[in-house]
């Protein structure tokens, strides 16, 4: 019965199992031979589920949400490049290489790999690391759990608590074995205090009781539903890019377009993504624009889904995979961006800037000596990051930069696609806030928001004109000049907090003189409408 509880168990998670496997050998409940082949039996098998999984499914794989956010198209192309070169040297490599395994073994059946040889060699991999794994617990394991239990009182909490400790352990080691690893472990344990890259849930706690206190003060959850009247649930969730820029002045906006939602084309029966491609095209020839152009989701949010797009074939690749509607616009070469927050009180005639975030997009410069990846976990600031721009350069993983060659790594504004955000309190004059305002007023209904903006001279735009706005965000907008990493932590609180009673003040204000507020029950309707019915890819170009 132990046997097949610890081979089941390997399923959920192989190294949890082998270190709880060998604490529990030292402690004399499970037997050393009974321990070591239940595990590796169920890290064999596993390994070969992965293996017939991506020959059975093959590529269909990449096209589920599940899978595509852990192995994309073109990393396939990079594991057939390397399985090509290196052979079955990437599959050992992978049984001891954190985070390899599950691409790799997956990558072998996908791209029809020997199943004799992938069993193999996966065989003689798991033969080293199980054991390695198992009895290095046991032996290391001792110590730990008695000076544990001493503490604790408790067996069962001592081997608990020991397990976790072995696996951090486990963690370092492994990373401090590579360059990249290295870099791994120095990018994690620096987010303890970088917290611009914390994760947003993290970073929004101590804003929690802040809105509790607005909410009682207000006497309403849902004021904030009614500071922008215009605009569906204020600008809270799902609301069209597309719709709110209309209501803009259009010489102040980036030319733009809406191509409605249509579906992707696989089964034959009518290409929606050609017709769409064509709408396009049309649009293209009556208002004189050319490529590039950007493209991305009328409702998203945080940069997901934007493409820059140099040619038909790109255009028509995006149409296919994202049926919901898109926004197409002229690309403004800028190459300045930034984030001009306004607030409103409907009482008042003006409008302010409540803060300016100057955006700069991170580019990476080559030696001629390192790969792409390794520049980019080498760097201080992208190795934080790492994930989005080795997942958008996925193609480019191996190339070596030229020395001096310059990469731009993002073209979205966003913190989160790895764009710099810095405090613009220097662009903020007097001109600025008064272009803004007369801007804003002008979209009647409108009183809390970020407007980004794209501009070619510095100058121009401290004079409040020779800019053109990307987008308009409304209740959910953040004051994002907060992520400046040579602020303070209390600066930054101090900033949102203000934000969200600006918020919260606006709503009121504008609910009294009789906006509709949203109810909890729409609002949590239209969310869970929204959050089921998208379809963009997190990341962007």
């Amino acid at each position: 019965m132990s046997f097949l509880a610890i081979l089941l168990a390997t399923f959920l998670h192989e190294d949890i199992t082998c270190i709880s496997v060998g604490l529990l050998i030292r402690e004399g409940r499970v037997d050393r031979l009974v321990g070591v082949l239940a595990c590796f039996t169920g890290i064999f098998i596993g390994d070969l589920g992965l293996w017939l999984i991506g020959r059975l499914f093959g590529r269909r794989l990449l096209r589920t949400r599940w899978i595509a956010a852990r192995l994309h198209a073109e990393r396939m192309e990079q594991l057939a490049t390397w399985f090509n070169r290196r052979g079955w040297q990437l599959v050992v490599a992978a049984r001891f290489v954190p985070g390899t395994r599950f691409p790799v073994f997956l990558a072998a059946g996908i791209l029809g790999r020997s199943a004799w040889q992938f069993a193999l060699i996966a065989m003689l991999a798991a033969t080293v690391w199980t054991p390695m794994l198992v009895l290095g617990s046991a032996w290391l394991g001792k110590p730990v759990v008695e000076s544990l239990r001493g503490w604790l009182g408790s067996t069962w909490l001592a081997i608990g608590l020991a397990v976790v400790l072995i696996m951090i352990a486990l963690y370092v080691v492994e990373r401090m074995a590579t360059p990249i690893g290295r870099a791994q472990l120095i990018a994690t344990v620096s987010r303890l205090w970088r917290w611009e890259f914390w994760p947003q849930w993290v970073f929004y706690i101590p804003v929690v009781p802040w809105i509790a206190w607005l909410v009682l003060r207000h006497r309403s959850l849902m004021a904030p539903t009614a500071a922008n009247p215009a605009i569906p649930h204020s600008g809270i969730v799902g609301e069209s890019k597309y719709d709110i820029l209309s209501r803009l002045p259009s010489e102040w906006i980036v030319p733009t377009a809406l191509i409605p939602a249509g579906r992707a084309a696989d089964d034959g029966s009518g290409d929606v993504a050609a017709e769409r491609l064509e709408l396009l095209r049309r649009l293209m020839m009556e208002r004189g624009w050319s490529y590039p152009l950007i493209l991305k989701p009328d409702a998203g949010e945080r940069g997901a889904g934007v493409r820059l797009v140099r040619d038909d074939a790109a255009a028509a690749a995006y149409l296919q995979r994202f049926a919901v509607p898109i926004v197409a616009q002229v690309y403004h070469p800028g190459p300045h961006e930034a984030g001009v927050f306004y607030v409103r009180l409907p009482s008042e005639q003006r409008g302010r800037i409540f803060s300016i975030t100057d955006k700069a997009p991170p580019v990476l410069t080559g030696d001629g000596q390192h790969t792409f990846e390794q520049l980019i976990w080498r760097h201080p600031r992208f190795r934080m990051q790492a994930d989005v721009f080795l997942d958008r350069f996925a193609d480019q993983a191996d190339r070596v930069l030229d020395r001096g060659e310059e990469l731009r790594l993002a073209v979205a504004g966003n913190h989160c696609q790895g764009t710099l955000f810095r405090d613009g309190g220097h662009l903020l004059t007097p001109a600025l806030e008064t272009a803004i305002d007369a801007i804003a007023r002008q979209f009647e209904g409108f009183f809390f928001g970020r407007f980004d903006l794209r501009y070619a001279d510095v100058a121009a735009l401290r004079a409040g004109r020779d800019f053109r706005i990307v987008e308009l965000n409304g209740a959910l907008s953040e004051s994002t000049n907060i992520y400046d990493p040579a602020r303070s932590l209390l600066w930054a609180y101090g900033t949102l907090f203000r934000q969200w009673w600006w918020l919260y003040e606006i709503g009121a204000a504008n609910a009294a003189r009789g906006a509709r507020v949203s109810s909890w029950g729409e609002l949590r309707s239209d969310m869970r409408r929204y959050y089921q019915q998208q379809q963009v890819a997190p990341n962007s170009d």
